[in-house]
C-alpha cells in the first residue's frame, strides 16, 4: 500500500483544511457509495494527528495516512489522490499493486 498525492491535491488539502506541519489526514473506508474498485463503500478522510499508520506519505510536514483498521479497504491497491477541478475537491484513484 502506497499513498501518493499530486501537487494540486496537496495544495487543496493545505488550503481547505488549514494544514500545518504535524497535522495528519487519515484516509479510510466508509459504508455507502462506491469507488472505482469498491461497490457499497466509499473513501473518506478526516484531519487528525497520525497514530500508528501502516502506510503514509509526508508532504510539507503533513502525514497523509492509513491505519491498520482500514487495510481491508486498501489491500491490494496503492492510492493516488488527485485534484478534480469540476468537484473542487480530491479525486481518489486506486492502482493495483499485485
Amino acid at each position: 500500500m502506497k499513498i501518493e498525492l499530486t501537487d494540486k491535491a496537496t495544495q487543496w488539502f493545505e488550503k481547505e483544511l488549514d494544514l500545518v506541519p504535524g497535522d495528519g489526514i487519515h484516509f479510510y473506508g466508509k459504508v455507502y457509495g462506491k469507488t472505482m474498485v469498491h461497490e457499497g463503500f466509499s473513501i473518506a478522510m478526516r484531519k487528525e494527528k497520525p497514530v500508528d499508520p501502516v502506510a503514509d506519505t509526508v508532504i510539507d510536514g503533513v502525514s497523509y495516512y492509513i491505519t491498520d483498521s482500514d487495510t481491508w479497504f486498501f489491500a491490494r491497491y496503492d492510492l493516488l489522490v488527485d485534484y478534480d477541478p469540476d468537484l473542487d475537491g480530491p479525486k481518489y484513484i486506486f492502482k493495483s499493486n499485485e
